[in-house]
């Protein structure tokens, strides 16, 4: 299955990082998706923002907005964490919050700040790409 949401992918990975011991890979996946499940949209745009500002060195007042931005996004996300509906559905649905969100962002970064803040993207959906694989190939 092909992850077209990077939000989700970006959670993923900064919880998967803060895990502290090896665990099975759907094991560790079924807790990624809980913490997910049970952190707030304030924790989860929190987050967020703090890894823009350090990947895209925002100054205080953009930053503050880059909170908003992600706040709102993350708010219109949790009940699709939380709740049971199709991946497919619920997928779609990320992703038009994601462009909403990338909408937003395109008028508060800088050109290259923006164009970085892409990168970073494209790099999270390749690294995404890359660990499914891995997946496929063991399993």
């Amino acid at each position: 299955m092909k992850v077209t949401n990077i939000l989700l992918a970006a959670c993923v990975l900064t919880i998967g990082f803060a895990m502290p011991h090896p665990v099975k890979a759907q094991d560790r996946k079924e807790q990624m998706a809980e913490m997910l499940k049970n952190s707030t949209p304030e924790q989860r745009a929190k987050m967020q923002t703090q890894m823009m500002k350090t990947k895209l060195n925002l100054d205080s007042l953009t930053g503050l907005k880059v909170y908003d931005i992600n706040l709102v996004a993350a708010k219109k996300m949790d009940p699709l964490l939380k709740g049971n509906s199709g991946k497919l559905a619920m997928f779609r649905e990320m992703k038009s919050i994601d462009s909403e969100k990338d909408k937003s962002l395109k008028v508060v970064l800088t050109a290259e700040q923006y164009k970085q803040y892409e990168a970073a993207k494209e790099e999270m959906k390749e690294k995404m790409k890359e660990k499914m694989q891995e997946r496929k190939a063991k399993g």
